[in-house]
């Protein structure tokens, strides 16, 4: 399981994603362009978060779910362009990433309480 708490033990979710019930601005979603199962790393650049994380994430039809059994819940969808939107959240915590999808991988920044970074992704299957 993923510790999804700061060092200091404050309970600080810092991770991304990568943006509780994100909205795109588009209505139109990337089905299934970018549908598949993706890995994305997450990595702290500011605050006491831990370093970095990675998650396994799943799109389908253009929206974002958690694709392991880490205990977080993730919301957000793709746009047909690749722009990204995502929350993540767990205990009571949150971060907030955008960022872009091209091919087979894509990246971006987040923030979340007193900590932000950038994240990663590949796609590794369907």
């Amino acid at each position: 399981m993923i510790n999804l708490t700061n060092r200091a033990g404050g309970g600080v979710l810092c991770a991304l994603i990568a943006t509780s019930a994100a909205m795109i601005t588009t209505t139109s979603f990337a089905a299934p362009h970018y549908d598949g199962l993706w890995s994305v790393l997450i990595v702290t650049e500011k605050g006491d978060c831990d370093r970095g994380y990675r998650y396994p994430v799943r799109i389908s039809n253009g929206r974002l779910a958690d694709a392991g059994d880490t205990g977080f819940t993730i919301a957000g969808a793709v746009a047909q362009t690749g722009a990204i939107t995502v929350t993540v959240s767990a205990a009571g915590k949150s971060a907030s990433g955008s960022g872009r999808l091209s091919g087979d991988a894509g990246g971006g920044s987040w923030t979340g309480g007193s900590c932000s970074g950038s994240w990663t992704a590949e796609r590794r299957g369907a």
